[in-house]
């Protein structure tokens, strides 16, 4: 049996030992192993597009690798739910639009996860849509289409039920008491050859799928959802510019973990992200995508999400918008 000295004489050690890995968790053993980016909309859009890039900084920063993982479907959830039942440890990151914690939560009758299930690392960037119409509508204006679409109706693309284009058909709706015809598409790019083919008359859409018609002539641009003019188009005038400031509407590009991540965990993500935000080369990118920095972390993310959620809560409701 051990006398008491004994027992101390073993005890110490260990609760030293224990004492000392805690701070040396926080100051950097993470990550010892390959970390996950878990993107959940297809390869090759602008999502994909930041997150391989983000990883390739923090690779370099943390001197671990960093793998991209596409996870598709259901406006978002299927990756999102990967993630949301993931182990809450780092190695899983969810790089994600805001919509699978702010809008589709009000929309699908249910959800494999709640937006509790997270917590945010970063609010990366954001971007704005584009309001562009075939021009055989005669709209050149912003106005004009507004008044259209109050008198005798307008027909709206989208990305599909859900997507941010949906959401800023069921906005101008709201807000101004337009008649619009949502027709859902499968994507981006037929949303946008919608348009082109004159099968609808406009809609709201990612800058970049726009522009080049747009300069083309095969599409006219009335305005841009966000609360600057975008960098790739800077002739075209803010909804707020023509009028219209209840028509802001922004893409935020998010990267999160499960909620029961360990702080430190969280700290080191953020902080390594927030130096490659920094990087010259970064903001370029996100330049060339129509993306404008924003580098939210901790109280200040979690604010920026749910006020947005809160918002489109009252147009779907007000709405009744739905995926069916």
């Amino acid at each position: 049996m051990l006398t008491r000295r004994a027992v101390i004489r073993h005890t110490l050690p260990l609760m030293g030992a224990a004492v000392l890995g805690a701070p040396a968790f926080a100051q950097g053993t993470y990550p010892n192993k390959i970390v996950k980016f878990v993107v959940n909309f297809p390869a090759g859009g602008p999502l994909d597009i930041i997150a391989r890039s983000m990883g390739n900084e923090l690779q370099k920063s943390l001197k671990q690798t960093f793998i991209v993982d596409n996870k598709p479907g259901a406006a978002g959830n299927i990756g999102a739910d990967q993630v949301a039942k993931s182990a809450p440890d780092g190695y899983t990151v969810l790089l994600s639009i805001d919509t699978p914690v702010t809008v589709n939560p009000h929309i699908y009758k249910s959800m494999p996860f709640k937006p509790q299930d997270f917590k945010p690392v970063m609010v990366i960037a954001s971007s704005g849509l584009l309001v562009g119409v075939n021009p055989r509508t005669g709209f050149k204006t912003l106005a004009d289409l507004v008044a259209a679409g109050k008198s005798k109706g307008v027909s709206f693309s989208s990305a599909g039920a859900g997507s941010p284009g949906h959401l800023a058909a069921e906005v101008f709706r709201e807000a101004t008491g337009m008649k619009i015809l949502h027709v859902p598409y499968k994507g981006n790019a037929p949303a946008v050859n919608a348009i082109l083919s004159g099968e609808v008359d406009g809609g709201v859409l990612a800058t970049p799928g726009l522009l080049p018609h747009v300069k083309a002539g095969k599409v006219t641009a009335l305005a841009v959802t966000s609360r600057q003019r975008s960098v790739l188009a800077p002739d075209v005038p803010t909804v707020a510019e023509a009028g219209h400031p209840e028509f802001v509407q922004e893409v935020l590009y998010t990267a999160m973990v499960p909620a029961a991540t360990p702080q430190p965990v969280i700290d080191t993500l953020a902080q390594t992200m927030t130096a490659a935000l920094a990087q010259p080369e970064f903001r370029q990118r996100l330049n060339t995508l129509d993306m404008f920095p924003e580098g939210l972390t901790g109280a200040d993310a979690t604010r920026r999400l749910q006020e947005l959620s809160d918002r489109y809560g009252r147009v779907i409701r007000a709405t009744g918008m739905t995926t069916e």
